[in-house]
């Protein structure tokens, strides 16, 4: 499905009726060559976004999957570049993709810092004022809106004074419009599906409302601001594809 070497149909239902960490674990050998990656053009356009905000030293992908996300810090970061996620599989996948990591995740030879790798809950980051930057790509519709606010407050606390936490947000589809309809029948779907079968697998698409967002990330203790990512594109309204939020932590 998707791509020759992606899952198929079959697997993506045996994924569906899992727990959401045993479905990744699954769909972690095959999850590049699925649309749930972060496109590369989306990573390019929020490096550029965030150079001229750096140098940072020290970097945290907040659930880094298969550290796509990741080569992103690698760029922007001097001495430490880190992936935190629950499943196991996912990881394993991203660790493949840089071998020879130090602790720390440095590295003994020149150039950017080797990743390290954790496994974790994000909603229980084991980080104390530790990063001056933190990122996160399509992860979101796993939490529920009441979960927002304790992972907000646990990427605050991984921050040190002055740190960012950024990561894009895509308009939202015209009302009526098909991808409106799409996302409206996934979200319908998936809540049938976990009110029927356990273990759950959160996943919503319309959950993620941006003004709920910037509040829950002020009540954090973020100072919030909002960009324009120009080289994503524009929608026939003129509005723009996609916006980057940079959420600061004061200091």
């Amino acid at each position: 499905m998707f791509t020759s070497g992606g899952p198929t149909f079959g697997e993506l239902a045996v994924q569906a009726l899992s727990s959401l960490e045993r479905g990744y674990d699954l769909l972690a050998p095959k999850f590049d060559d699925t649309p749930f990656r972060t496109p590369d053009a989306v990573l390019e356009a929020v490096a550029g976004a965030l150079r001229p905000l750096g140098p940072f030293r020290a970097g945290l992908d907040v659930c880094c999957g298969t550290g796509a996300g990741t080569d992103l810090l690698r760029e922007l970061c001097r001495e430490r570049v880190t992936g935190v996620d629950l499943s196991a599989g996912m990881l394993a996948r991203a660790r493949a993709r840089y071998p020879g990591g130090g602790p720390g995740g440095t590295s003994a030879r020149p150039g950017p810092p080797v990743p390290e790798w954790v496994r974790a809950d994000v909603r229980e980051l084991p980080f104390r004022a530790e990063f001056d930057l933190a990122v996160s790509f399509g992860a979101f519709g796993h939490f529920l809106p009441a979960e927002r606010p304790g992972l907000f407050a646990r990427v605050h606390a991984a921050l040190r004074p002055g740190g960012i936490f950024a990561f894009p947000v895509a308009a939202p589809p015209r009302v009526g419009s098909p991808a409106y309809w799409a996302l409206w029948g996934f979200d319908a779907a998936m809540r049938v599906r976990n009110a029927l079968w356990r273990p759950r697998f959160v996943m919503y698409y319309r959950t993620f409302r941006l003004p709920d967002v910037t509040a829950d990330l002020r009540r954090a203790g973020f100072a919030v601001e909002l960009a324009e990512l120009p080289a994503l594109g524009v929608r026939d309204d003129g509005a723009p594809r996609c916006r980057l939020l940079t959420a600061r932590r004061p200091g």
